[in-house]
């Protein structure tokens, strides 16, 4: 889907900071957009999709952990599961760490199986946006189950994905808003057996970083949720939101802090912030572009309504955060969409009304599919969200 957040203005990147309101488009451009689904139903194969929106974070303490069963899969029995030989000896190897930690919350039981991390440890290194290999990856696995020992839908079910997860690493001291699976080069792998879903997690080697800690967390929903986790910038812990109605854990992953590399890690950041404020490169269009182009060139709050309707089923009312971001989320018959953006991003000028700027997503079909998301600021500060398609 292609965004229409050139109106946002760029900002520098500063870890340690709240995100600007440039931050959005940002991470659109670092996250990668690919989906690997495998052939059979047995594991699918994915990408983090890059219509994801950076959320903003929250609060307080996790649930109790406990040893966990030996009821799953090894993470190399998960490897050998995806056909991936290559991870599985990686798993069996002397680097391989093996945590076995169990946490509940949100009605589900998620255990931490297992981490490990290295060059060319996988038969499947995809590649970046250069067509470069990334071979250096750290590899995860976690087993997600109902607390009340209800399966969990087989990947060839209906009700399958329907109960979202983003599970994810995290580096202490650096804010998670900015430095997640979605934004440092992430995926990952999962599939059913015997009623509990399994998941492989991989992103950049993240091993440089030892020194500060590690943390692999489980949210609800499909990036990273604005109210699951509480980020502390004096301290640079993370913790859970003890309030949060869904889906949130969080485990310190025990990684050998003699594997720290600071002049690695300096690097990386480096690299990171610099591709996060790269300035886009130019796209060529095609006739279909070019005709959304022409359409929402001639939209404004004024005449919206002229050319367009609205979708009744997807208006929704949103609150404003402390931080001052909305979050929203829609599903229809063939799509389904998320975000958090930022309220000032969209209101300039404070006043209620229609914010004049339109975000938008949209196929090879053009017109026919084309979906524009309209927010508008009401009298008692809240936003109402509603999506808008072309009258054809």
């Amino acid at each position: 889907m292609k965004r229409d957040m050139d109106q946002l203005l760029k900002v520098a990147l500063t870890p340690m900071d709240l995100p600007e309101k440039e931050l959005n488009d940002q991470i659109l451009r670092r996250v990668k957009e690919r989906q690997d689904m495998k052939n059979d139903q047995v594991c699918y194969r994915r990408r983090i999709p890059a219509a994801v929106l950076v959320t903003a974070c929250i609060l307080i303490l996790c649930s109790s952990t406990a040893l966990a069963v030996y009821k799953y899969l090894t993470p190399a029995e998960v490897a050998t599961e995806t056909n991936d030989d290559t991870l599985q000896k990686a798993f069996l190897g002397e680097n391989a760490i093996l945590v076995n930690e169990t946490q509940e919350s949100g009605g589900f039981r998620i255990t931490l199986l297992g981490s490990v991390a290295g060059k060319n440890i996988s038969d499947f290194l995809s590649t970046n946006g250069n067509g470069e290999v990334e071979d250096d990856r750290i590899y995860t696995v976690v087993a997600i189950e109902r607390a009340d020992g209800t399966p969990m839908p087989d990947t060839s079910s209906d009700e399958y994905g329907k109960e979202e997860f983003y599970v994810s690493h995290y580096i202490r001291g650096l804010n998670p808003r900015i430095y997640s699976l979605m934004s440092m080069g992430g995926g990952y792998t999962e599939f059913v057996k015997d009623g509990i879903q399994y998941r492989i997690l991989e992103m950049d080697n993240i091993e440089m970083f030892a020194d500060q800690g590690i943390y692999v967390g489980v949210s609800s929903g499909t990036f990273y949720d604005n109210d699951a986790y509480l980020y502390d910038e004096t301290t640079g812990e993370m913790s859970c939101n003890g309030s949060y109605g869904g889906v949130n854990v969080l485990f310190d992953l025990p990684v050998d802090k003699s594997k720290a590399d600071p002049e690695a890690a300096a690097a990386y950041l480096k690299a990171f912030e610099e591709d996060m404020n790269a300035p886009d490169e130019p796209i060529e269009k095609n006739a279909v572009d070019l005709s959304v182009d022409e359409f929402m060139d001639k939209l404004t709050p004024g005449n919206i309504d002229e050319y367009a309707e609205p979708i009744e089923s997807t208006r929704q009312i949103c609150t404003v955060d402390e931080n001052g971001y909305i979050q929203y989320s829609y599903e229809l018959e063939n799509a389904a969409g998320n975000g958090v953006l930022i309220l000032d991003g969209m209101f300039p000028d404070g006043q209620p009304g229609m914010s004049p700027y339109f975000n938008y997503g949209y196929s090879e079909d053009g017109l026919k599919d084309l979906l524009i998301e309209v927010f508008i600021l009401n009298e008692d500060g809240t936003v109402t969200f509603v999506l808008y398609q072309p009258k054809l």
